[in-house]
C-alpha cells in the first residue's frame, strides 16, 4: 500500500507518458523518496493526447522537502 502524503505541498519533478512516469516513480521510491502520480487517468484513457513533459503528461510528484534530492537523482540518470 502506498503512503499517503500528509504534506499538501507536492512538487512536480518529472512529467512524461504513463510508462515513463511509472518507471520514474518506482526509481524514486526504490531510492527512498516517496512519490505519487498525477494525471494518471488521462494518460490511460487518452494516451494519444499526451505529449511527454507537456500537455496531458502524467506528472511525478514528491514532497517539497525531498524535491531537490529527487531532481538530483533524475539528473543522475541522464548522465549515465
Amino acid at each position: 500500500m502506498r503512503k499517503i502524503f500528509s504534506d499538501p505541498d507536492l512538487i512536480v519533478v518529472f512529467a512524461a507518458d504513463p510508462v515513463e512516469a511509472n518507471l520514474m516513480r518506482n526509481f524514486l521510491e526504490n531510492n527512498g523518496i516517496p512519490a505519487v502520480l498525477n494525471n494518471e487517468v488521462m494518460g490511460t484513457l487518452a494516451p494519444w493526447q499526451i505529449s511527454p513533459g507537456g500537455a496531458g503528461a502524467v506528472r511525478v510528484l514528491v514532497s517539497k522537502e525531498r524535491a531537490d534530492e529527487a531532481k538530483a537523482l533524475i539528473r543522475s540518470l541522464s548522465k549515465s
